[in-house]
């Protein structure tokens, strides 16, 4: 009998943990009114306890990394959003990079001889990197190295890029996957509420929007992350109204593969005002998270964000995934504060900090493909150079 069940025949309970608890024990989904109980009352453990049975009952110890690296097209970008450190204003290039398809290709080349699996792509919005140029950027990369799996860009940027190629979604992905697209990121959702999304990232792709892209991808057959952004101005009420929408989503398509909470970071951009919240209340957002979005897979600690201790933590809260080896090839997160400023982790790191949380650690491709299983077994470095 595990811990719950047995905590569920007590009277230790009180009567909302009981009916919650009662339903995660069942498999039975829970309701918004639960969900706010949920971030607003009950002790950390006792949300640990939940999280985890769920976790455990869907992959056990496995926690699931992969081999990746970024690339960043540019951090110059047309919108100004309120809680952005990395991006640079059209008015501000000095500060900014703007990569050359040759140059980004250079990057992918760098690669060579490595044992990575994914590129992913994502960055500023500019008109040079319009439709006709990531077709050709991803042509370039798939003829360069085939089996490399391209993961690039966010609805905010394909909204941009269809608009201005007068293109639908589902007609612009389509020649994009054609081109060699293989999946979607998550990033961009910020909050859907959309007060609240019109106060931090007003201007770009509106909730419907990055709903209906991530739709379309997957009627295309294109799966698809997605995310939030909280830790901010949002509300608790705010943060189930965006999960609550993304789980309708996930009903209808089944195309989501992970949930992945960004925790906002306040250097160095216009919300700095703000306390960033304690890893308690990132511990109990995963927690919440991986109890009511019972039709999502996996939920991610994105760690170059969080660090590497709050991480580890998170592996009992329902994180099952921790991402990649990154190779300190982004600058999105430690340029506004978060915990590791230079965010790479060879694999024998990654899988010593998985298990030194307890954890089975298990090499993954983007798409959950297993590579390679290191829960019995010590990392073997291949013939390649071990940098990724």
């Amino acid at each position: 009998m595990s811990l719950l069940a047995t905590l569920v025949q007590t009277d230790r309970l009180a009567p909302m943990e009981r009916q919650i608890a009662e339903k995660v024990l069942h498999g039975t989904r829970i309701t918004d009114a639960e969900a706010l109980y949920l971030y607003q009352e009950p002790e950390l453990p006792f949300l640990a306890m939940l999280a985890h049975h769920i976790r455990l009952s869907r992959h056990g110890h496995k926690t699931y990394f992969n081999r990746n690296f970024h690339i960043e097209p540019t951090n110059v970008c047309i919108y100004t959003c309120s809680f952005c450190s990395y991006s640079r204003r059209i008015k501000k290039r000095e500060d900014g990079w703007e990569f050359t398809l040759d140059e980004m290709l250079d990057q992918v080349k760098a690669y060579d001889g490595k044992p990575v699996t994914e590129v992913h792509i994502v960055g500023g919005v500019l008109p040079q990197y319009n439709y006709q140029f990531y077709q050709d950027l991803f042509r370039a990369i798939k003829e360069h190295r085939p089996e490399l799996h391209i993961k690039a860009l966010t609805p905010v940027e394909y909204h941009y890029i269809f608009k201005k190629a007068k293109v639908g979604y589902k007609e612009g992905l389509a020649v994009l996957k054609e081109a060699g697209l293989d999946s979607i990121p998550g990033g961009g959702a910020e909050i859907f509420d959309e007060a609240i999304r019109q106060q931090i990232a007003g201007g770009k792709c509106s909730a419907q929007e990055w709903l209906d892209l991530h739709r379309a991808a997957h009627e295309l057959g294109l799966r698809t992350n997605a995310t939030i952004l909280y830790g901010h101005i949002e509300t608790y009420e705010h943060r189930v109204d965006h999960m609550r929408r993304l789980r309708d989503l996930q009903d209808e398509t089944g195309g989501f593969q992970t949930y992945i909470p960004l925790k906002f970071r306040n250097q160095n951009n216009e919300m700095s005002h703000l306390p960033e919240v304690s890893v308690i209340e990132d511990l109990r957002n995963y927690a919440v998270s991986r109890i009511y979005l019972d039709n999502f897979d996996h939920v991610k600690a994105y760690w170059p964000m969080i660090g590497r201790r709050t991480t580890q933590l998170a592996l009992s809260f329902g994180v099952d995934d921790i991402d990649g080896t990154i190779d300190d090839t982004t600058k999105i997160y430690s340029m506004a504060g978060a915990e590791d400023q230079n965010p790479s982790m060879s694999t024998p790191e990654l899988i010593d900090l998985i298990r030194s949380a307890g954890m089975a650690p298990i090499e993954r491709d983007t798409l959950y493909g297993i590579i390679n299983d290191y829960s019995e077994r010590d990392f073997e470095p291949e013939a390649e150079t071990e940098t990724a």
